[in-house]
Parts: C-alpha cells; sequence; structure tokens
C-alpha cells in the first residue's frame, strides 16, 4: 500500500513512538488522526504539521464508546481509514511478592486492560471501518501494526504486568491476521527493544546503563524515527503479515 493520500490512526500518537510514526507518515503524504490523552502535545503536534495533516480526538482506547466515536470522527474527517497504528501503552514495576504485599492485582489489571485489551479494541473497531474500503488490485483494504516489546519474550523481574501484556499482543498478532486475511486486512506486530524517548531520558544512569549494555549493533538506543520507518515499510509490503518483527539490535533482555 502506498502511503500517499492514506489515512492513518495512531493511538498515543502524541508521543515516543506514537509521535516519531506520525511525523514520519506525515512526511510520505499521508493523513493522521492522532488517537491520545495528551491534549497539549497533541495539539502542539497539530499546530506544527498542520491541521490538513494531522487531527486529533481525545480517546480513552480502554473504552468502546470512545473508541467507537474516534472511528467515526476519522470517517468524517477523511471518509475513510487504511491503518491503524497502536502505540497507546505503559508499564508498572512491581515483584510478585514486594517487600510488604504481593503484587497489587488492579494494578496488573489496568496494564493487561490498556495495553493488550485496549489494542484489541481499537484494532476490532478499525478494521470494521477498514471493510469498507474498496479493495486494491492486490486484495487489500488495510492494515494494522500493534506494537508489543521485547518484554514480551524475556521479560525482566518485576516486569509481570508488562510482560503478560506485551506477549499477549505478540499472541493475537497471527490469530488475527488470519480472522481479517478474508477482509483484504493485515496485521502486524513490531516489538521494540529500548528506544530512546523521553520516558527513557528521565531514567536514572542505574536504570540505561545496564540496557544499554545488552545492545548489540548498532551499540545504542533505538531512534524514534526507526520505529516509524519500520512501521511505514510494513504498510509499503503486501506480502507482510501476521509476523512480530523484533527492533532491537539483537539484545536480549537480561532478568535484571
Amino acid at each position: 500500500m502506498e502511503l500517499k493520500d492514506k489515512v492513518i490512526a495512531i493511538t498515543g500518537g502524541a508521543s515516543g513512538l506514537g509521535e516519531a510514526s506520525t511525523r514520519h507518515f506525515v512526511s510520505q503524504g499521508a493523513q493522521v488522526m492522532i488517537l491520545d490523552i495528551n491534549d497539549d502535545n497533541a495539539k502542539a503536534i497539530c499546530d506544527e504539521l498542520g491541521d490538513d495533516n494531522v487531527k486529533y480526538v481525545n480517546t480513552n482506547i480502554m473504552e468502546e464508546q470512545p473508541v467507537k466515536d474516534a472511528m467515526s470522527k476519522i470517517e468524517e474527517a477523511f471518509g475513510k481509514l487504511h491503518v491503524a497504528i497502536n502505540c497507546a501503552g505503559t508499564g508498572y514495576g512491581a515483584r510478585i511478592i514486594g517487600k510488604e504485599a504481593p503484587h497489587p492485582l488492579d494494578h496488573f489489571k489496568f496494564i493487561i486492560d490498556l495495553n493488550l485489551v485496549g489494542t484489541f479494541n481499537v484494532m476490532r473497531l478499525a478494521a470494521e471501518l477498514m471493510d469498507k474500503n474498496e479493495a486494491s488490485e492486490d486484495g487489500e483494504k488495510g492494515v494494522i501494526i500493534n506494537t508489543a516489546s521485547i518484554a514480551g519474550y524475556e521479560g525482566q523481574i518485576g516486569q509481570s504486568a508488562y510482560s503478560a501484556s506485551k506477549a499477549g499482543v505478540i499472541g493475537l498478532t497471527l490469530t488475527a491476521a488470519r480472522d481479517l486475511a478474508r477482509h483484504g486486512i493485515r496485521v502486524n506486530t513490531i516489538a521494540p527493544g529500548i528506544f530512546d524517548t523521553p520516558l527513557m531520558k528521565m531514567a536514572p544512569e542505574k536504570v540505561r546503563d545496564p540496557l544499554l549494555e545488552s545492545t548489540q549493533f548498532p551499540h545504542r538506543f533505538g531512534i524514534p524515527a526507526e520505529f516509524g520507518s519500520l512501521a511505514a515499510h510494513i504498510v509499503e509490503n503486501v506480502y507482510l503479515n501476521g509476523e512480530t518483527i523484533r527492533l532491537d539490535s539483537a539484545m536480549r533482555m537480561k532478568p535484571r
């Protein structure tokens, strides 16, 4: 699928990897609808890149109605949807048995609800809108890209909730691709390693240094623009489907 004049929905598109994706797709001539809850960042990006290129709708992806409303606004603003990229998510660190109490159950449920259920919620409703598109010569109607993490493969101590949520996204990839194949909608997942996002820049050296040491080549943290570039390639490569791609310089997470 060519990127020019395509309509892209990006959750978490106002910061980090999502923002990098927003900027990359706009630079390639696509139009982007940001689904986020960070009003200030989103509005600043819209002002910078132009309202004709980027629009924003405040969306809690964990709830059904806000995402339905967002899809309606995409259809009203652009007439259709070609690509959905799920970047919204967060983490939480806690051991299963802590010093004072076991892992808080409500925190575990929240991470699963946001990272996994939220991803599925957007995917199913985006696919419904994409299914209205006229198929291309290849029979393609849309592309969905989800974001997992290498923690979904080798989670560290204290990452039970985060790792479980991202492993769920990885597990969803192939079955969703098979499920949506008859509709001409491809589903792929990117599993990023450690990227130099604003959140990582704020981390203390005792956190950053061991992670940096685990990188292989290039021996550095990922650049958010590299995530956006891979997302664009996935959209353009019609034969790429049902895959989870590690974007991590061949690093493997150590237990701690």
